[in-house]
C-alpha cells in the first residue's frame, strides 16, 4: 500500500512539473507545421524616449548621437538634448495610403561624407530614394538617386528601407503593388544595389529578359519593410510582409529570385490559393516564415556586447500582432523566439542604437521606446 501511494504521489509531482514546464514554453508559429518552444526571456529595462502625433517611420544617429527620425506625413527630426528640431528641406511627399516619408539612412562614414539617404512616395504614388546634406537644420545638395517608372496606383507596398554595406554599397528595398515582381525591367517587388552616389555597380547581375546589369540585385519579393546586414557573415537579410499568412525572412542574394507572386506560404485576401506548393525550382526559399502573419516591418540585430548571450539575434517589428519578435538562429535556421513589449501597439520599426540599445517605433500615438538589457 505504501509502494502504490508513493507512485501516485511520484506520478502527481511529474504531471505537476509537467504542467509547469509547458506553461512557462512561449510557442509561436515558424514555418507551417513547425513550433518553436521558448522557456526564458531576458529581462529588459524599458523608458519611452519622445511621443508624437505621427508615425515615426524611420530612424539613424549622427556621429555625435543625435538621432534622424522621419514622419510619415513628410517631415524629418533631429532629436538632440530632449527636444525635436525640424529639418527642413524635404522634398514633396505624397503621405497617401502607405505612403509617406519612409526611412532614413546616416552614411556609415559621415565624418567623411556627410551624407544622409531617404526614402519617400514622390506625389503621383512613385518610390523615390534621395541623398542631402544637413547644413545646420535645412537639407542642402538634394539628389534624387533612384526612382520607379511606374506608380503604385493604390499607394501601397513601397517596402522602403536602405542599408550600405563596409564595401559602401547601398541596399534598398521596394515592396511590389501590381505584381511586378517577376518582371525584371520594373523596379517594384525588388531589392536594389547601386553604389553610395548611385552609381550602378559594374558586377550587378544581368537579369533574365535584359541584356545589361541595372540597380536590381534580387528580385520577386512583395513587400520588404526589413534589412539588415548580418553582424558575422555581412550577409544582407531581408523581412517582408506575405499576404495572408507566410511572412518571410529571407538572405538576398545576388540575381535570385524570391518568388513572388508565383509561390507564397500565404494565401490571397479572400482564402484562394496562391499556390498549392510554396517551393519552385530556382526559387529562393525563405530562411523563416510567420503563418498567421504577424506584419514585420523594421529589422535589426542586437551587436552590442552588452546583449552578452543574446548578441546576434534578429529582432523584428510585428506590426499586425504588435509586439517585437526576438529570433535566434543556429546558421540559417531558427531554433529559438520569444516576444518582448507584447501587446505594446503597431511596432512599426527597430533598430540599435550607437549606445547598444535597442529603440523601437510604436503607433498610435507615435513613440520611440529604448529597450536595455537588465
Amino acid at each position: 500500500m505504501k509502494r502504490l501511494k508513493h507512485l501516485i504521489l511520484s506520478s502527481l509531482l511529474l504531471g505537476i512539473a509537467i504542467t509547469v514546464i509547458l506553461a512557462c514554453r512561449n510557442k509561436t508559429a515558424n514555418a507551417p507545421g513547425e513550433v518553436i518552444d521558448t522557456l526564458t526571456v531576458p529581462s529588459i529595462a524599458q523608458s519611452t524616449l519622445f511621443t508624437r502625433n505621427d508615425i515615426i517611420w524611420g530612424m539613424d544617429w549622427l556621429p555625435n548621437g543625435d538621432m534622424l527620425f522621419t514622419e510619415k506625413g513628410g517631415k524629418l527630426f533631429r532629436w538632440s538634448n530632449g527636444s525635436a528640431v525640424e529639418i527642413t528641406g524635404v522634398p514633396n511627399v505624397d503621405a497617401g495610403g502607405q505612403g509617406g516619408l519612409l526611412d532614413v539612412l546616416v552614411h556609415p562614414q559621415y565624418s567623411q561624407h556627410d551624407w544622409i539617404y531617404f526614402s519617400y512616395a514622390r506625389p503621383g504614388g512613385f518610390y523615390t530614394l534621395s541623398r542631402a546634406k544637413i547644413s545646420g537644420n535645412t537639407l542642402t545638395n538634394v539628389q534624387q538617386l533612384y526612382t520607379t517608372t511606374e506608380a503604385s496606383s493604390w499607394r501601397g507596398h513601397y517596402g522602403s528601407r536602405i542599408v550600405i554595406d563596409k564595401n559602401r554599397f547601398l541596399y534598398f528595398s521596394v515592396g511590389d503593388p501590381a505584381a511586378f515582381g517577376q518582371n525584371t525591367g520594373s523596379g517594384w517587388g525588388k531589392v536594389h544595389r547601386i553604389h553610395d552616389d548611385g552609381r550602378i555597380p559594374s558586377d550587378n547581375p544581368v537579369l533574365p529578359g535584359q541584356t545589361a546589369a541595372n540597380t536590381i540585385w534580387a528580385y520577386g519579393v512583395r513587400n520588404p519593410q526589413g534589412l539588415a546586414i548580418h553582424p558575422v557573415t555581412g550577409e544582407l537579410w531581408e523581412s517582408e510582409h506575405g499576404p495572408q499568412g507566410g511572412d518571410e525572412v529571407n538572405i538576398i542574394k545576388k540575381g535570385a529570385n524570391y518568388g513572388w507572386p508565383l509561390v507564397s506560404h500565404g494565401r490571397n485576401y479572400d482564402g484562394s490559393i496562391i499556390s498549392s506548393n510554396p517551393f519552385m525550382t530556382g526559387v529562393e526559399n525563405a530562411i523563416k516564415v510567420w503563418t498567421p502573419s504577424i506584419a514585420p516591418c523594421g529589422m535589426d540585430f542586437l551587436e552590442h556586447k552588452n546583449w552578452k548571450a543574446y548578441r546576434n539575434r534578429l529582432v523584428v517589428g510585428a506590426l499586425a500582432f504588435r509586439h517585437v519578435a526576438n529570433v535566434k538562429f543556429n546558421g540559417n535556421n531558427p531554433v529559438d523566439e520569444f516576444r518582448w513589449l507584447d501587446q505594446v501597439g503597431r511596432v512599426r520599426n527597430v533598430k540599435e542604437g550607437p549606445d547598444g540599445s535597442l529603440y523601437v517605433s510604436v503607433e498610435g500615438p507615435g513613440r520611440i521606446i529604448r529597450i536595455t538589457p537588465q
